[in-house]
């Protein structure tokens, strides 16, 4: 079994285990893992107040995790390579995530804490999250370099950024497609943005990236300019924007009660990264994108609400 960066070897379940010499993955997703501890609330705390929430409710989470479960649960032969603690967390994650069809081959459990995400949801079903990275954290250069020609096989890589921003642009270097979820928000160099196809941001990562927000069909011209390939701007309940150097095209999204945003985002990114990787030009595959993404909003927790095929059908 491959040794990984700090000496630490992955430890699969039988169920997570794979023969490498086998058909290559559709989709890698390298990224975090977290537990997410959710409370929802009335109204969300001023500075120095305190308001009484629900009780506390634990769920699979982790953008890498999620995106993952997104893809497995739709049909996509996927792997996640990103690491998990040692504690009770780590052993509650790598369950789920087995339950769900994501081959953890190249899941490495890591002395130390599992990544957690404190979310408040709040009565629009929108949230906030901090996130304590944990060994997320640890996910290294080092772990990319041993699984080299593993993303050199997948069909897409799928990249968000709750990962080192160093392991990140060693990744991307290293996959033939890459997906890119600039979430959360930070700064990137140029060489990064240079290969994602597509670059997927909010409005309010692309603001960042640009300065100031903006009309979104413009937003998305302006990130296509910045140097991706192609650029997926998410507008939440109004669909998409995609830009590609041919020009910007709206997806709209399909009306839905939102009950918890939680991961909304990261459903999103995973279908997408899938049916890319089956072949879908990127306009198609965003309008399936939105479509699980509106899906995923109609139930409590980030993968506990993510669709399966039947889910979709009247979206």
């Amino acid at each position: 079994m491959t040794a990984y960066g700090d000496g630490v070897t992955p430890v699969p379940s039988e169920e997570g285990r794979r023969d490498d010499t086998a058909q290559p993955y559709e989709l890698i997703v390298v990224g975090s893992v977290n537990a997410d501890l959710v409370v929802r609330v009335d109204r969300r705390p001023l500075p120095g107040e305190t308001v009484i929430g629900s009780d506390l409710a634990t769920y699979p989470g982790g953008k890498g995790a999620n995106q993952a479960v997104a893809a497995a649960r739709l049909g996509a032969r996927v792997a996640l390579l990103g690491r998990i603690g040692s504690d009770g967390n780590g052993e509650f994650l790598r369950k789920a995530l087995d339950g769900d069809g994501v081959d953890l081959s190249h899941l490495t459990e890591t002395p130390g804490s599992t990544g957690i995400a404190l979310i408040t949801v709040g009565s629009d079903g929108n949230n906030s999250i901090i996130v304590s990275p944990g060994v997320n954290a640890r996910l290294s250069e080092n772990d990319i370099a041993a699984a080299a020609g593993l993303l050199a096989s997948a069909r897409v890589v799928s990249l968000q950024l709750e990962s080192p921003l160093a392991t990140v642009v060693a990744a991307a270097r290293t996959a033939a497609r890459v997906v890119f979820n600039l979430s959360p928000p930070a700064v990137v160099p140029d060489d990064l943005l240079a290969v994602c196809d597509p670059l997927v941001v909010n409005e309010h990562e692309a603001a960042l990236l640009l300065g100031a927000p903006g009309v979104p069909d413009r937003q998305a011209k302006a990130l296509l300019a910045l140097g991706p390939r192609s650029v997926v701007l998410t507008l939440g309940a109004d669909g998409a924007v995609v830009a590609e150097p041919g020009g910007v095209t709206a997806v709209p999204s399909p009306q839905v009660e939102a009950v918890d945003t939680t991961g909304a985002g990261d459903a999103f990114t995973g279908a997408l990264a899938w049916r890319l990787a089956r072949g879908d030009d990127l306009v198609t595959a965003t309008a399936f994108a939105v479509r699980v993404g509106a899906a995923s909003v109609r139930e409590p927790g980030a993968q506990s609400s993510y669709p399966y095929p039947e889910d979709l059908e009247g979206l």
